[in-house]
């Protein structure tokens, strides 16, 4: 079943309170379906809150991306699949991906393996003590995530492309570092606009920024699943 263009815009609520999300997620209304919520909001009390919005209707997605011995894992990927999340992020490291399918079987939650984050580039990774720059790497752990039973990839969407030749039609690539024509980059070093990263192949897009520091953030919402919408025509 084809994904209505307001589902695959994914609200990265990267605020400091409940207070603040809440306030949010008011302001936003109907116009928006979907929301991301990581470390700063989870840890100020964010996943009740979290579990609130998932009873009144929203997706949420849980991007907290463990990655710890296996046992650990699972049964934190067993925490979540309890709440009713619909992703749930971990690193691409092949033993948390599989600790991770493991601990979320029988349920409706979704793994999305994080490949390399999109703040990072060549010179990051090899600061690291990888010897694979960033298209390598990405490409090894894609494929280690398909063969593992991994419902997704976080990629950055110029990399989009190429992943879906990696691992197929049956995997959600989820892409950050969405940036709407003439935003700032921020942190993001690997940027793409809505409609471009919909048709490298995005299935959802992440937007934090652009929508929630925007003067009128519903407008911006509305105007970025316009422009998801135009894109899949």
């Amino acid at each position: 079943m084809p994904l209505e263009p307001r589902d695959r815009l994914i609200v990265a609520l990267d605020v400091p309170s409940v207070k603040a999300a809440e306030a949010m997620v008011t302001k936003l209304g109907a116009s928006v379906s979907f929301y991301k919520i990581g470390y700063q909001l989870a840890l100020a009390d964010g996943l009740p809150f979290a579990a609130g919005l998932i009873a009144a209707g929203k997706q949420v997605f849980l991007d907290l991306k463990l990655h710890d011995i296996g046992n650990t894992v699972a049964k934190g990927v067993e925490s979540v699949a309890q709440m009713g999340a619909t992703f749930l992020t971990v690193h691409g490291f092949p033993l948390t991906m599989k600790a991770a399918v493991e601990g979320k079987r029988g349920s409706t939650l979704k793994i999305l393996a994080v490949t390399v984050l999109t703040s990072y580039d060549d010179s990051d990774l090899a600061s690291a003590g990888y010897r694979l720059g960033v298209a390598d790497l990405v490409a090894q752990r894609a494929a280690q995530a398909r063969d593992l039973g991994i419902d997704g990839l976080v990629c950055s969407p110029e990399e989009a492309s190429d992943l879906r030749g990696i691992v197929g039609g049956n995997m959600a690539l989820v892409t950050p570092g969405i940036r709407p024509a003439g935003s700032a980059a921020g942190d993001q070093k690997r940027i793409m606009t809505p409609s471009k990263a919909i048709a490298a192949g995005a299935d959802y897009l992440v937007v934090g920024r652009p929508i929630v520091e925007a003067a009128d953030p519903k407008a911006s919402a509305e105007a970025i699943i316009a422009e998801i919408a135009a894109a899949h025509r």
